[in-house]
């Protein structure tokens, strides 16, 4: 197929616990699920009716086994998920306390798959023609995957669409000021910067949303979108800047909201629509699933976030 959105980074299996508000010591049973950003991000692109795929690795083990089946049911493309032999696909806990934003416990040592890729991993072609093309600030926490990253987006060329989840986890960094140098290095060859207040301040040294974003656009992004939480999301260009409002829900769970955004806006970006339009859309998708349980199998499709909007 011809694919028109290629994401470059994490996977991993999400371990749910079937018993709300208890610390992870008391739960007695988990449920699976698909997750890792780039790949929720791809699975809500294809709920959306685009067609998606995801450059990872998993671990030579059952659970990469998984990936690739899971992947393959949600109508996403598993033909660029490699295998890293010596290595283990992660696994993450959630624990559900507080639902917002749940705290995650990670297993990825010695070294995640994802950050395992290398150059003969990267399908050059799909990277330079593919029409969206997402990449995320963890695959720049470690090497291989932080030099490989960084030639993706040299031989990409800034080409539109080319994204930059900013996706900052302290846990995978040894300490903030590695973090900004590396996803800064990332900053100056994309077109569309993604990150929470949190993210933003990691990236270029401040949490206001509106100073954050004039320093995405003088980086040379040519859309800067910061998400505010209950405040909304700012969406800024070279031609203004505006505030979309939250859209209100009953939180169940935090996690995979700002995936469920970032597919709906890869959506937004490819079908042509004006930033504040996107933004909107994509807003609603983040909110639907911050209202259900689960990543990728929460990823609303297009009659759903129509209906709420």
């Amino acid at each position: 197929m011809t694919l028109e959105v290629l994401t470059v980074g994490r996977v991993g299996v999400d371990l749910y616990p079937e018993q709300s508000g208890v610390p992870l010591a008391e739960v007695r049973t988990f449920a699976k699920s698909l997750g890792g950003t780039a790949t929720n991000v791809a699975v809500a692109a294809s709920r959306l009716g685009r067609r998606s795929a995801v450059l990872t690795k998993v671990g030579d083990d059952g659970f990469g086994a998984y990936v690739r089946s899971a992947l393959t049911g949600f109508g996403v493309s598993a033909d660029f998920v490699g295998t890293a032999p010596g290595l283990r696909t992660p696994v993450v806990f959630c624990a559900l306390d507080p639902p917002e934003d749940p705290p995650l416990l990670f297993y990825r040592e010695p070294l995640a798959p994802d950050l395992a890729l290398e150059a003969d991993d990267v399908p050059w072609e799909e990277v330079a023609t593919v029409p969206l093309l997402w990449v995320t600030g963890t695959g720049a926490a470690a090497e291989p995957s932080r030099t490989t990253q960084r030639a993706v987006l040299e031989r990409r060329g800034r080409r539109p669409h080319t994204v930059l989840d900013l996706d900052y986890r302290q846990a995978f960094w040894p300490g903030v000021e590695e973090a900004r140098r590396e996803i800064g290095r990332l900053l100056d060859h994309v077109t569309v910067a993604v990150g929470n207040r949190t993210e933003v301040e990691v990236a270029v040294g401040t949490a206001e949303p509106a100073a954050a974003a004039s320093r995405l656009l003088a980086r040379g992004v040519e859309l800067a979108v910061v998400k505010m939480g209950a405040e909304g999301v700012l969406v800024a260009t070279g031609r203004g800047m505006w505030t979309v409002p939250p859209c209100r829900v009953e939180v169940v769970c935090g996690l995979g909201a700002g995936d469920a955004f970032g597919g709906a806006l890869a959506h937004g970006l490819l079908a042509g629509w004006d930033p504040v339009r996107a933004a909107r859309y994509a807003n609603v998708a983040g909110a639907l699933v911050a209202g259900r349980l689960a990543c990728a199998d929460a990823m609303p499709g297009a009659a759903e976030i129509e209906a709420l909007l």
